[in-house]
Order: C-alpha cells, then sequence, then structure tokens
C-alpha cells in the first residue's frame, strides 16, 4: 500500500472493501498492536473540517478541549465522533515516511464535503448539486455562523440563498436531492461556499466503539483517561445484571459451591457479552455493570446469557437484568475506563423491579426498532408488559417495560 493509506489505517473503511465483518477487523487490529504488528492512535478529528487536530499513542494524552489550526476553533472533545481509533504499521514491520497531505481539503480527505465553490464579493452564481438524504452546513469562509439545510425529495430544486456581512437567514433551508442552489454573495468580499454533510462518516471506529469492546479492556487495561479527565459520549447502552436469592443459594449450597455457581454464570455472562461486542465494565458482587454501543447487542447478550444459565440446571440461576440508553461522562476509575451520569444510575436501579428471568428497560430502548423486531421473534405473547414506576433519586416516574426472557 502507498505510504498516505498506511499512515491512518482505519478498519472499518477496511472491512467494507473487504466485505467482511467490521467488528472482526477492529479486534483483530487491536490483537496485532498488542502483538507488536501494528501502532495503535487516537485520533482527534475537528468538527467543522474533519481533520486530524492531534493525535495520541495513549489515551492518558487525550483532553477535552483541542483546537483545530486550519479552521481557527475551538471544540469540545466527545468519545463517539471526535476521537477516531486509527492503525499504522509499526516499524519494525515497515517504516512509513509520510509528513503531511498535499491539500487536507481534498475529497478523499474530506468526504463530508458536498460542494465548494468560490463566489466573487456582490456576485451570485448558481450550482448544480446531487445531494443524499440528510442534513448539511453552508457556510461561507468570511461570515460567521452558518446555514442549515435538509435533503430529501420534497425539497425545492431551485434555492436563493443570500449571505450578507451580517450572516445568514434564520429559516433551515429544504432543498431538493438534484438542486440548483442560487449562491448570492451580498458581501463586500469574496467568498467561498463550503456545504457539508453533518452526519459523521460511519466507517470511523471511534473512541466510544473501542472502549465498548471486551477484547480492548482485556488487552489494553492500562489505556485509560488521565485522573480527573471528563470526556462526555452522546449515546451508550448500560446493562446491570443481579442474581434473584443469591444469599439464599450460599445458605443452601454453602459457600465454595455457591461461589462455583456464582463464578459460572459470570463467565457465561463475559462471553454472551463480549460476542456481542460488548464489554464488562466491572462487578460488584453478584452484579454486572456491561457496555454496548447499541441495545440489540445487549438484548441479545442477557437472551443468550439466560439460555445458557438455564441449561446448566439445578440450582436454577434467575438473572435479574436491568437496560438504559443515553449519554453519560467517560472517566478513570481505580485505573480503568468507567462511565458516569444519570444514565448510569437509572440503568443501575432498574433491575431491583426484576424478580429473577425478567428484563427491565426503559423506553429509549424499547423504541429501538431492532429490539421490537427480536422480541416480537423471540418471545411469547404477553411476555412484554409495560408499567410506570419511580425510580430512587428522581422525582418524575419513569414508563419501563418488563420482559420475560
Amino acid at each position: 500500500a502507498d505510504e498516505l493509506s498506511l499512515q491512518r489505517i482505519r478498519p472499518y473503511a477496511l472491512a467494507d472493501r473487504w466485505g467482511v465483518n467490521r467488528r472482526a477487523v477492529l479486534e483483530m487490529f487491536l490483537r496485532a498492536t498488542r502483538a507488536g504488528i501494528l501502532d495503535m492512535s487516537w485520533d482527534l478529528l475537528c468538527p467543522s473540517c474533519r481533520g486530524t487536530t492531534e493525535g495520541h499513542t495513549n489515551l492518558g494524552d487525550v483532553r477535552g478541549r483541542s483546537h483545530c489550526d486550519t479552521c481557527q476553533i475551538d471544540f469540545t472533545v466527545n468519545f463517539d465522533h471526535n476521537i477516531e481509533v486509527v492503525f499504522k504499521p509499526n516499524p519494525s514491520v515497515r517504516k512509513v515516511e509520510f509528513d503531511a497531505a498535499f491539500c487536507v481539503g481534498s475529497p478523499q480527505l474530506q468526504p463530508h464535503v458536498a460542494m465548494a465553490q468560490s463566489v466573487s464579493a456582490l456576485h451570485s452564481l448558481p450550482v448544480g448539486v446531487e445531494l443524499e438524504p440528510g442534513r448539511y452546513t453552508l457556510r461561507a469562509s468570511q461570515v460567521a455562523g452558518s446555514l442549515s439545510l435538509v435533503a430529501d425529495a420534497e425539497g425545492l430544486p431551485k434555492s436563493d440563498i443570500r449571505v450578507t456581512s451580517f450572516g445568514w437567514p434564520p429559516e433551515q433551508g429544504h432543498v431538493a436531492l438534484h438542486s440548483t442552489l442560487n449562491l448570492i454573495n451580498a458581501t463586500e468580499a469574496d467568498q467561498t461556499f463550503q456545504l457539508e454533510r453533518t452526519a459523521w462518516s460511519d466507517q470511523a471506529s471511534t473512541a466510544a466503539d473501542v472502549a465498548a469492546l471486551q477484547v480492548f479492556r482485556d488487552l489494553f487495561a492500562s489505556e485509560v483517561l488521565r485522573p480527573g479527565e471528563e470526556i462526555s459520549i452522546g449515546s451508550v447502552t448500560l446493562m446491570f445484571t443481579d442474581l434473584r436469592d443469591s444469599t439464599r443459594l450460599y445458605r443452601k449450597m454453602g459457600d465454595a459451591s455457591a461461589f462455583g455457581r456464582v463464578r459460572e454464570h459470570f463467565e457465561v455472562l463475559e462471553q454472551a457479552v463480549a460476542s456481542e461486542g460488548g464489554a464488562i465494565i466491572k462487578t460488584m458482587g453478584d452484579s454486572v455493570m456491561a457496555t454496548f454501543r447499541h441495545p440489540i447487542n445487549a438484548l441479545r447478550a442477557v437472551w443468550n446469557a439466560q439460555t445458557k444459565i438455564a441449561e446448566r440446571g439445578e440450582p436454577m440461576l434467575w438473572l435479574k437484568v436491568g437496560m438504559h440508553k443515553g449519554p453519560c461522562i467517560v472517566v478513570n476509575l481505580n485505573d480503568r475506563l468507567d462511565y458516569f451520569g444519570s444514565t448510569v444510575n437509572i440503568a443501575a436501579r432498574l433491575p431491583g423491579f426484576s424478580q429473577g428471568g425478567e428484563l427491565i428497560f426503559t423506553e429509549e430502548i424499547n423504541d429501538d426498532p431492532e429490539v421490537q423486531e427480536f422480541i416480537a421473534k423471540n418471545s411469547k405473547t404477553g411476555a412484554l408488559r409495560p408499567f410506570t414506576g419511580s425510580v430512587k433519586g428522581f422525582d418524575e416516574p419513569f414508563t419501563m417495560w418488563k420482559l420475560r426472557v
């Protein structure tokens, strides 16, 4: 491969090119890094140009804010967009001699830019664009702010877009997928208009993706944020489990035998979580806290775990499970990556509503289309029931769902 391609190897992009599973390739790259074949970098991406502002070999060197010299902006870093994990060959395997890209604004490095066009001062220029459905942001080089646009099949085929020295129109634009934008530069300076997709690339293996993998936590346990650093994550699925009547189990079987059964249940849970691309964050007594990128993975993991635990026979162990999805912050707690915030507090209290063999989850989980499809295919009629309850520490009542596993 050429030097440019080897400088920032993106596992998901490579997996798509090969036509293989993305997570399998990412896990392979993590193992190759541990073996000394590859080097891993935590790259911080500018939310405007999507270029790399910083690259760190250790997660502990990442800070919560960064600066883009190209765009001249400061920005807040988050785990699920701004930090991408990339790889390159270890120098012992191949030296990659690459200093900088010839053009940082090239289509290869900025695929999110749908259009860039210069318009002279006090002039207008019609520009034809072909867009994918979604949201876009239109900027001008010498004017602060931006204009939001939505592109879909029902949008306008022609639109006049005027920018002045005072800024942009207040209303959101609505354009067709095949549209002509009449760019009106009403300022006294030449402007370069740039139309950008607001959605981040789904080919980026983000810090949120990597931190949710059991393989990463097993191989790179020392990769944590520096003490006191807090970085947000926009959406994470958290699962908490507990055992029903574990105290009675210890009295009935004796400490040694009961602990053996509990340890077996931990092993089953870890295998089920890892097989769905999740990770065990910590264990607390008989309880487990796990993280996933998507609700469907958490649901499949607990479904498979309870099935395998039931196959072990008597004495039967019944899981009490809670699942919730939402934003939180990532921190360093006791030298490991951990999660804090309201999402964690809610998820941790949900197992208390379970009688064992039941999964309790919130509206955020129930609204997921993949979750709804899985439940419809795999659960018995009447196994899913909504109910309302009060969660300790929160004033408002919560609508929750109880699913018999």
